[in-house]
């Protein structure tokens, strides 16, 4: 039995056709209006035009002074394409309320239980992070390959760069950038509308997760974090899925983000002695026994919402 119920709503579009929409228009808003938006923001902060800083901001590492201006326009690209603009559709071209998608109380245990899933997980992960950082494929694929290749190390330059936090200001702005608004936007965007739309098309919420799941990775664009990112998606969904509530694969989300933000600000200031751009897994016997707690974890929250609901 699972608590999330896909209940007949009035559509303008058959429910796959409906999902692919606000998809598309989540990545317009995010890769193009939100971006926009955020230069104006940011224009009175800084000596040129946007045209300028568009092209300072595809490349601008050595250069601290754009760090800032670079956090507020990502996260008007996040608050403005994933959470403003699907909200606008969703209340004005559907006539549907961000209430569908909490339309239950929070409880304080599967709220801790959602924290302790995604930190145990996190060590069964590092197992296909590592797998995935050193995939190779076939040499007819070669070209793919190096083309993927580079776009992982550009990736990997730009998290570098704004991951080295000035201050503990900056930090409070990346931590509300990185870990808070993209939390918020993407799930709702891919769990709690496409998933939604996707197991009302296929009447199979398994196969809708796993395809938002798929979406879900996908879009960021990074191929060698596509499995592990894959994973976590299908965790948020199940988690979504078993309580009917988006603000559990949310508090998932923002925990996943935040920890690994957090725990790389303390490695820069030395509090931890850690290197974290080292992916090697954890070794077997802990992977083994933090899977175990994650399953674990996960048949209590799903058996806390089956009695809530019974």
């Amino acid at each position: 039995m699972n608590i999330l119920e896909v209940k007949p709503i009035s559509r303008r579009w058959p429910p796959l056709i409906s999902a692919g929409l606000f998809l598309i228009i989540a990545i317009f808003g995010f890769f193009f209006i939100g971006p926009v938006i955020g230069g104006m923001f940011i224009l009175p902060f800084y000596d040129g035009d946007l045209t300028t800083f568009a092209q300072k901001m595809s490349s601008p590492f050595g250069d601290d002074s754009l760090k800032n201006l670079i956090f507020i326009v990502q996260g008007v690209a996040t608050a403005t394409g994933l959470i403003l603009i699907p909200w606008i559709y969703l209340k004005v071209y559907e006539n549907r309320s961000l209430r569908l998608f909490f339309p239950t109380r929070v409880a304080l245990s599967p709220v801790l239980l959602t924290g302790l899933i995604v930190l145990a997980f996190i060590a069964v992960n590092s197992l296909f992070i590592e797998w995935n950082a050193g995939l190779e494929l076939p040499e007819a694929m070669s070209g793919f390959e190096n083309w993927m290749r580079d776009k992982e190390d550009y990736a990997a330059r730009i998290t570098e760069y704004l991951t080295v936090f000035d201050s503990t200001s900056q930090f409070a702005i990346a931590f509300l950038v990185i870990a808070v608004l993209p939390a918020i936007g993407e799930e709702l965007v891919f769990r709690g509308y496409i998933q939604h739309e996707l197991q009302a098309a296929s009447g199979n919420p398994h196969l809708a997760i796993w395809a938002a799941a798929i979406l879900f990775s996908a879009i960021h664009m990074q191929f060698y974090g596509f499995v592990p990112r894959l994973l976590l998606g299908a965790l948020f969904g199940y988690l979504y899925l078993w309580s009917g509530n988006l603000i559990y694969p949310i508090i998932a989300h923002f925990v996943q983000n935040g920890s690994q933000l957090f725990i790389l600000y303390m490695a820069q200031n030395h509090i931890i002695d850690l290197n974290v751009e080292d992916p090697e897994s954890f070794p077997v016997l802990v992977i083994l026994l933090f899977a175990g707690i994650t399953f674990s974890l996960m048949v209590i929250f799903r058996k806390f919402f089956l009695k809530l609901k019974t």
